[in-house]
């Protein structure tokens, strides 16, 4: 590991302007489940490491039918909140398919989200949700929609100055979800995943459908298209199938040393039409 100085600011402020002093120079540590092995392998070479820890950014509030996530929430927050499972179960659904517990324990939302890996369940789930992140400089605060935040292969919206404290996503509790992935092992990032959220009105028509998928590209990508088959439509087996064509229609994922692109995409198929189903049968229970 090359040599680093540490920091571990008390207050925002201090944080923000270390950041803003040392700039590409510094990198910021929370749960560092991503952070400390690019550190092992050299990845990054940063002069300082900054530690947020103690700034107040742990805890999750639910007004105005949203929910705000402070970017040191730990994944095993996602799983065990009352509140997360009542108005945004998505979000434990996905949690539990990080890592293990290890890697739950410590992890942070904010770090995943900043992180940005392609494959990774949080950034398609903050996608689908159309969450809206809050992004802190010296200068003061600014918020980014998802959609605009993942920029490519880990990279983000974030500048080195900036800090991510806060992700704000709807309180969707009418909605049917379920998250389908396919992966190496138990824990590991996914080859495919699905996050699809789905609401059915009183005449048994879906009112609104989000889909979007992780491991098929440099970034999390929504599955415009197969949103648009299913809106305003019955949910039958061949309307979700219609549906789950369109969303694979529409991808060219990578190729890598485990997978094809072809498989990838013959998988998202499969795998989008299954989360819409699953879906689609939560909607109805909660009708």
């Amino acid at each position: 590991m090359h040599p680093f100085e540490y920091a571990a600011p008390e207050t925002l402020p201090d944080a923000l302007a270390l950041l803003r002093e040392h700039g590409e120079d510094a990198k910021v540590l929370a749960g560092g489940q991503s952070l400390v092995p690019i550190l092992t392998y050299r990845l990054a070479k940063p002069r300082l490491v900054v530690d947020i820890n103690a700034l107040p950014f742990g805890e999750v509030t639910a007004e105005n039918g949203r929910l705000r996530l402070g970017a040191l929430v730990r994944h095993h927050q996602l799983e065990e909140s009352e509140t997360i499972r009542r108005r945004c179960p998505v979000l434990a659904d996905a949690a539990r398919l990080i890592g293990n517990v290890r890697v739950r324990s410590l992890g942070t939302v904010g770090g995943s989200l900043a992180h940005a890996d392609p494959a990774a369940e949080l950034p398609a789930v903050m996608t689908a949700l159309d969450a809206r992140l809050t992004l802190a400089s010296a200068g003061g605060q600014r918020h980014v929609d998802a959609r605009d935040f993942f920029t490519g292969l880990l990279t983000t919206a974030l500048s080195s100055e900036e800090l991510l404290v806060a992700i704000d996503v709807p309180a969707v509790p009418a909605h049917g979800w379920a998250v389908e992935e396919l992966s190496r092992r138990a824990g590991d990032f996914a080859v495919v995943a699905v996050v699809a959220l789905v609401s059915v009105d009183r005449q048994g028509h879906v009112d609104d459908a989000r889909v979007a998928f992780a491991g098929v590209a440099d970034q999390p990508v929504r599955a415009r298209a197969a949103e648009d088959a299913l809106r305003g439509h019955e949910p039958t087996t061949e309307r979700l199938g219609r549906a789950a064509t369109a969303a694979r229609a529409a991808l060219a994922p990578p190729s890598d040393a485990f997978v094809s692109g072809e498989y990838r995409r013959l998988v998202a198929g499969v795998l989008c039409r299954r989360a819409l189903a699953r879906a689609v049968a939560r909607a109805l229970e909660a009708r």
